[in-house]
């Protein structure tokens, strides 16, 4: 069994410092074991003790020299050190020679083997140098990168593309899927577009061929940008190229296609796109779509949800029974917040099924059914199935029509819990949606437990963000309450620098979490609309996602100019 910081010494240290109890070291050196993970790392995602703390504590303890490894250059790192075996086993770094001593960059002093096997393998002392987890982990995934996703570093010359031409026999031959010298500069670029998209954080990219250019663009934190404009004439290289990754059939140009890509970064880690094809009047448009997922794996407490909203969630998801239902426009988040809750209720305890259209993230010990509407696999099909499989959870990716949504109310009243999306506005119109597709309103209120609706919004950079002088009418104007206002807000703006994208970085949810209540139900039996379930909500304490975004502007999270671009007002 690999090495894997599973000592004495720190188990001891942390217990000595009353930084974890004996029953938590326990925990945390199984799971250690079950993962093939350090315990400092285990520690460290179980949100037990942070990175940085456990570096200075075994700085004090053992006196061990400390590094901050943002600071090191590790492409600095001389090449015959770089022991990749030796760098997976133990996750631990050679850093740098000094005379006839290595340094080894590891989170964990105690661990002696590794100084011993790097030792016997450069033939040189090693002596180690601490550094924080996260930050070694981050180093490691970059050294361990397998081939295909250095190709992002290499550089591709524009012109040497565009000295291509597209015979008369090539445009026949396109449709192969090419060994021969003119395509490997396609293939070399097409890899690079797809690293850098990862890199950048891009949830979708976009090829699109126009009469006289050729755009890429990537969407990243929710808006595009063009990032590529390759020569016109290889339109259709790219088409075919990217058609082959994707297992479709290149000869078939005048009809939609879908099909996925699975591109692996490194040994732990790989990446899948969904794609789509559409037939446009210059050439076929495709559309990848990045599913990571890791981003299924977040916590909870990561989203964006308020203290009560996360807690309401959670509360609904420890239900054995009921449905919650999330809702919003596409793009607005509503898969990963499906998929933090399925990963809540993923235990060996539940039998848990979901209907997606299609599966976007596989998840390890749920039961997931790809709809198919040519073989008469729909969601209404799939649910009447999972019924007959005893299952505790069902998900269905999209509640589109009666029948579906009818099925599913009979779940949630017949013992389980049902999860599942609509697209609405909000959560009050989600309930009047149910109405007009015609369920009834005493179904609706003895089966609904919780409704949340849900926007994406861009964070501020923390580096460059910067406090924005608006006066007390105008803050009044935009939402802001009297109570804030005397409280003295500091909204911020975005700037922009090297590290973010125009003043953002990353997305945060903005939510309106709305609990069926007895007066809630009251007023949808009674043929309440929107308007009147949405007056009763706010009367309970609900924020609607006006409100919410607004918080998160007092909180230095995101901007007014965001807020309004995300919400309606």
């Amino acid at each position: 069994m690999p090495t894997t910081g599973l000592h004495l010494g720190l188990s001891t240290l942390f217990i000595r410092k009353n930084l974890l109890t004996e029953e938590q070291i326990a925990l945390a050196i199984t799971k250690s074991r079950k993962n093939k993970a350090s315990l400092v790392s285990t520690v460290i995602s179980e949100n037990l003790i942070d990175a940085r703390k456990i570096a200075e504590l075994c700085y004090e303890e053992y006196g061990t020299p400390l590094l901050d490894l943002n600071e090191f250059d590790i492409n600095s790192i001389p090449e015959e050190f770089l022991n990749k075996k030796l760098i997976e086993k133990h996750k631990c770094l050679p850093l740098f020679k000094r005379g006839n001593r290595l340094y080894i960059a590891t989170s964990d002093p105690t661990n002696i083997a590794a100084l011993e096997d790097f030792q016997f393998s450069a033939g040189l002392h090693a002596e180690a140098i601490l550094v924080e987890d996260d930050k070694l982990c981050k180093a490691l995934e970059t050294i361990l990168e397998d081939d295909i996703s250095s190709l992002d570093l290499s550089s591709i010359d524009e012109e040497a593309l565009a000295g291509i031409e597209v015979t008369d026999t090539d445009k026949r031959d396109e449709e192969q899927e090419g060994n021969g010298k003119d395509d490997a500069p396609i293939v070399i670029y097409i890899n690079k577009i797809l690293t850098d998209a990862i890199r950048k954080g891009a949830s979708d990219l976009h090829f699109e061929p126009y009469e006289k250019r050729y755009r890429i663009r990537f969407r990243i934190d929710g808006i595009l940008h063009e990032v590529s404009e390759p020569p016109v004439n290889l339109s259709g290289r790219i088409s075919a190229r990217l058609k082959v990754m994707s297992k479709l059939d290149i000869a078939e140009r005048r009809v939609p296609q879908d099909g996925r890509i699975k591109m692996k970064l490194s040994r732990s880690k790989s990446i899948d796109f969904r794609v789509s094809t559409l037939p446009t009047i210059w050439g076929e448009k495709i559309v990848m779509r990045i599913l990571d997922s890791s981003s299924a794996q977040l916590g909870i407490e990561k989203l964006g949800y308020e203290d009560d909203q996360r807690i309401m969630y959670e509360e609904m998801l420890a239900k054995p029974q009921g449905m919650i239902l999330v809702t919003g426009p596409t793009g607005s988040g509503k898969t990963v917040s499906l998929y933090t809750g399925l990963n809540i209720l993923n235990t060996e305890e539940r039998n848990i099924s979901t209907a997606e259209d299609p599966v976007e993230i596989n998840l390890e010990g749920v039961n997931q059914v790809h709809i198919n509407l040519k073989a008469g696999l729909t969601f209404a099909s799939a649910l009447r199935s999972f019924l007959r499989q005893d299952p505790d959870v069902v998900m269905v990716g999209e509640i589109r029509d009666l029948e579906t949504a009818e099925i599913a109310i009979k779940a949630a009243q017949t013992g389980h819990l049902v999860l599942s999306t609509l697209h609405t506005n909000s959560a009050a119109e989600t309930l009047t949606r149910l109405i007009n597709m015609g369920v009834p309103g005493y179904n609706i209120a003895s089966s609904v437990n919780l409704i949340i609706a849900q926007r994406l919004s861009r964070r501020l950079c923390p580096t460059c963000k910067e406090a924005e002088d608006i006066p007390a009418e105008e803050l009044l104007k935009l939402g802001f309450n009297q109570q804030h206002v005397d409280a003295g807000i500091t909204p911020f703006k975005p700037v922009g620098c090297d590290l973010c994208s125009g003043g953002y970085k990353g997305r945060v949810g903005i939510y309106e979490v709305m609990k069926m209540s007895d007066e809630i139900a009251r007023t949808i039996m009674e043929g309440g609309n929107s308007l009147q379930i949405l007056k009763q909500a706010k009367l309970q304490g609900m924020r609607d996602l006006r409100e919410s975004g607004l918080l998160k502007v007092i909180q230095g999270v995101t901007s007014i100019t965001e807020i309004n671009r995300v919400t309606s007002f």
